[in-house]
């Protein structure tokens, strides 16, 4: 699903990406490529249009990127500790205490 969620991410950044480049700005962009739009999209040209494109399109972006988040925090709901714990809370060994631990090693001769 989650494979499926992402491909469809991409195709709608890329479908943004030229929906904003296609519209008309103060310099020209890459509308000036596009030709006589006019008589495809009315009289006011490819402006509404685009602009009520972009704005489905990112609004669609940004509720597949919140699928997104939700698909992978809930398949990644494990923490890297908790692979560290044993499985079976088996017995882990204590920390060693003053008892149990090695005597000291003697102290050097004092040299004159």
């Amino acid at each position: 699903m989650t494979s499926t969620l992402l491909i469809v991410q991409i195709a709608l950044a890329i479908a943004i990406t030229i929906s904003v480049l296609l519209q008309k700005s103060s310099s020209i962009g890459l509308g000036a490529y596009s030709g006589s739009n006019e008589s495809v999209f009315g009289a006011k040209g490819p402006t509404g249009f685009l602009a009520k494109s972009t704005f489905t399109l990112a609004f669609l972006f940004i509720i597949n990127t919140l699928a997104l988040g939700y698909l992978y925090t809930s398949q990644n709901s494990a923490s890297v500790a908790d692979s560290i714990v044993p499985a079976n809370n088996a017995a882990v060994p204590a920390a060693p205490t003053k008892e149990t631990s090695a005597p000291a090693a003697p102290l050097a001769p004092k040299t004159n």
